[in-house]
């Protein structure tokens, strides 16, 4: 016989690029269903409510943390609104998935996590990266000791986004998306893959930013407003930019591995490449998120090797983490509805209540994330290298 359970009634709060994504990804889940949805005023919110299909939309998203339908909530609106929509959803009983960063200071994250634990809400950071079966495989490669001593971790995470003087993004204004830009908004990104993956914690950083473009052009109106969306000089105001567009940072880790992680947003032809390679004293393996389904194995004693998102050939505990088969490709999207899968089974489960240890990222997560991401701006800011502090 089919036991037909009630679906967990979802809210989503901001619907820019991430929030449909997070829309998509929920539509994938079984026992899950988006019920409603906020945006900065009614106008827009019925716009997208109608362009996505979510039979509510509020303009308040207070409103919607009211409906006691509404299990959990998904924050997906700019930096500075995430500690105050988080804190509010958790106050309202609300289980949370917040984008990163979880926070734009580390008093702010530390209260955010002292407060779930305190009202016994779950709660994850959309560290998503984690999520693609090769980089799942490869956290059980490393922890059966395939590579065995880590050696040296390096890599980047590289955009194009930004490449023009007059791209411009609301990530680019300080007082709206923090005190760092790359590093926060792709940096944490990479390191919470590298410490996910290789199981080791960075100890310490040296930090170098660069920021190409002081000045920038933003336009003077949203650009949909513009005719044909092609804007002439006079259409922009120059900006004074005070975050980084680039930044190499050296890495030591808890083991005594060294590293070194490059991030850049103004890089031509790289879309979105989050790229690393860990040298073992066995053998060595990367990835690159642009070319997901496949993993380079590098060895001394013989033939180099490519690993093919396959779950008959992945290590048996990262299968479950790959929807297809062999030869069918997964990427971006999938690695939402994997970690929503884990959220949302948390829940169904009542773990939650049990205060049983989660397997995504929690918002104890998104805190390092903070104090790395601290103590990358203070080494740039002093030129030395400077300890992470632990919670």
């Amino acid at each position: 016989m089919i036991i037909i359970r009630n679906k967990i009634q979802v809210g989503i709060i901001g619907t820019g690029f991430i929030g449909p994504a997070h829309i998509e990804a929920l539509r994938r889940l079984p026992n899950v269903e988006v019920v409603a949805l906020a945006d900065i005023d009614q106008q827009t919110a019925d716009q997208k409510a109608d362009q996505l299909g979510v039979p509510r939309a509020y303009g308040d998203y207070t409103k919607l943390l009211k409906l006691d339908s509404i299990e959990s909530v998904h924050i997906c609106t700019p930096n500075f609104l995430h500690f105050p929509m988080v804190k509010k959803a958790i106050e309202a009983g609300k289980h949370v998935i917040c984008e990163k960063p979880l926070a734009i200071s580390f008093e702010e994250g530390k209260e955010l996590v002292e407060l779930a634990e305190k009202k016994g809400v779950a709660n994850a950071v959309h560290f998503n990266i984690r999520y693609y079966p090769l980089v799942q495989n490869l956290r059980q490669l490393i922890k059966a000791g395939k590579l065995r001593q880590i050696f040296a971790i390096h890599g980047s995470y590289l955009q194009d986004w930004l490449f023009y003087q007059n791209d411009y993004n609301w990530r680019l204004d300080s007082e709206l998306g923090g005190s760092s830009r790359a590093v926060a908004d792709i940096g944490s990104h990479w390191l919470d893959c590298i410490e996910f993956v290789s199981g080791l914690r960075v100890v310490e950083v040296c930090a170098d930013f660069g920021t190409f473009y002081p000045i920038r052009k933003k336009p003077k109106k949203d650009i949909e407003t513009y005719s044909g969306k092609v804007l002439k000089l006079e259409d922009y105001e120059d900006i004074k930019i005070n975050t980084e567009d680039y930044a190499s940072v050296l890495l030591h880790f808890d083991n005594g591995a060294h590293g070194v992680m490059t991030i850049n947003q103004v890089a031509a032809g790289r879309k979105n490449r989050l790229f690393f390679e860990i040298d073992g004293s066995k053998e060595a393996i990367a990835w690159d998120s642009e070319i997901p389904n496949q993993m380079w194995i590098g060895k001394r004693e013989s033939a180099n090797q490519i690993l093919m998102k396959d779950p008959s050939l992945m290590e048996e505990s990262a299968r479950v983490f790959s929807s297809f088969p062999g030869g069918h490709q997964e990427g971006f999207p999938d690695t939402s509805k994997h970690l929503f899968r884990e959220f949302y089974t948390y829940i169904a489960n009542g773990s939650h209540a049990k205060k049983e240890k989660p397997l995504f990222p929690t918002f104890k997560d998104g805190l390092r994330e903070i104090q790395l991401c601290d103590a990358i701006l203070e080494s740039y800011r002093t030129s030395t290298w400077v300890p992470v502090r632990e919670a």
